[in-house]
């Protein structure tokens, strides 16, 4: 058996044991008092996760992808016309999906490494009568964080619904549904809540909820959310069998998130930021995200000319870490290493130290020991 290594790309990230051995437990009925209780206590804790009292959640099989899908088909009628502010690869995906169902959508697209701005936002607002805007919170692909507050603030001079892709940042960086006046919240669980791949996850605000229940039809059947209504209202009721093991191991790791407390894993998670990207950049390396727009759950390093992607990534991997190459156009100019869920000090260290020796290995220049050092002072700050 092939020694376990150190899983840092983008998704899934890895997994915490208290989750492994949630997931191991044997299968339950779906309508058993035991899983309806941690069913219900998931569902209550993701509330807490986006900060809302009235928000619906939703916890359903699937992928990220098909809570982009559900978001779209349960808020937008065929009359209707949506924004999409892309950051990158997934962005694109939105505006694929509108396409799929012929709905009408405009697309601003960021040049790669930032995110749209709140003034391109606007202008385009003012420019036709969009009925949503959505928008992808930290993009996977670029390391692109975008300014969601302002993105609301705006929606709400013009009465428009906003959609937030939170896959690569709910539960790692702050969103509040209520408070900000986001209308759905998507997300999946193999990304900052650290549960293995497997589940949609989404919240809906009161005015969303409304707007499905005025639409008449969607083209969806498994994706309708009033078909799940009853189940997340009350989860012994039954529309299609939940992935029991899938959800309990997420209530799992919703009880980590609740444990550590939200604003002190927002706060990790911009420590553990900073202290890797202030070693990379110690190393040598940069960073290919502009600085205002860099995310606290990933980063994206341009590597050296003389380092090839295929063969660090493979001597990486040899070394203990795993870590994904470029999407799209960024294919073999990049590296993205992934640093969200309940990733620890101590593997912040290890994948810095792996990091340091495959480059050394290759030949690259560098002053050993200097960056771990760096990124030990950082991790080793009291968290505010």
């Amino acid at each position: 058996m092939s020694q376990e290594k150190l899983l840092l790309i983008p998704g899934p990230t890895p997994v915490h044991p208290r989750i492994i051995h949630s997931l191991s437990l044997p299968t339950i009925s779906h309508v058993s008092p035991d899983f309806v209780a941690e069913f219900k206590e998931a569902l209550a804790n993701l509330k807490k996760v986006v900060f809302t009292a009235e928000g619906q959640p939703f916890i359903i099989a699937g992928a990220g992808t098909l809570a982009m899908e559900i978001a779209l088909l349960n808020t937008v009628s065929p009359e209707d016309r949506v924004l999409v502010l892309s950051q990158g690869y997934f962005g694109q995906r939105m505006k694929e999906i509108l396409a799929s169902f012929d709905l009408q959508g405009d697309i601003i697209q960021s040049p790669l490494g930032r995110a749209v701005t709140p003034e391109e936002m606007e202008n385009k607002l003012a420019e036709n009568n969009y009925a949503v805007v959505v928008s992808t919170h930290v993009d996977t692909a670029t390391g692109a964080c975008a300014p969601i507050r302002s993105y609301v603030e705006i929606c709400k001079e013009y009465g428009t619904l906003f959609i937030l892709d939170g896959v690569c940042a709910t539960g790692g960086i702050e969103e509040r549904l209520d408070d900000w006046g986001i209308d759905v919240v998507l997300t999946a669980a193999q990304k900052c809540f650290g549960v293995p791949p497997g589940l949609a996850i989404l919240v809906f605000s009161p005015r969303a909820m409304v707007k499905r229940k005025n639409m008449a039809k969607i083209p969806a059947y498994y994706s309708d959310i009033l078909r799940w209504l009853p189940v997340m209202k009350d989860p012994s009721k039954y529309f299609s069998t939940p992935c029991v093991n899938e959800i309990r191991a997420f209530n799992e790791g919703l009880r980590l998130v609740i444990e550590e407390g939200l604003p002190e894993r927002f706060r990790r998670h911009a420590q553990t930021a900073r202290a890797i990207r202030a070693a990379l950049t110690t190393m040598g390396l940069s960073l290919f995200t502009q600085e205002a727009f860099l995310a606290d759950t990933l980063s994206v390093i341009l590597y050296p000319p003389e380092i090839k992607d295929k063969e660090f990534r493979q001597l990486l991997a040899e070394n203990g870490v795993i870590v994904a190459g470029g999407l799209g156009e960024l294919q073999g100019q990049v590296f993205r290493l992934g640093h969200m869920g309940n990733l620890s000090s101590s593997q912040v260290i290890f994948a810095l130290e792996a990091i340091e020796k495959t480059l050394l290995a290759l030949g690259y220049k560098l002053e050993k020991g200097r960056a771990i050092e760096r990124a030990e002072q950082i991790l080793s700050e009291k968290i505010h």
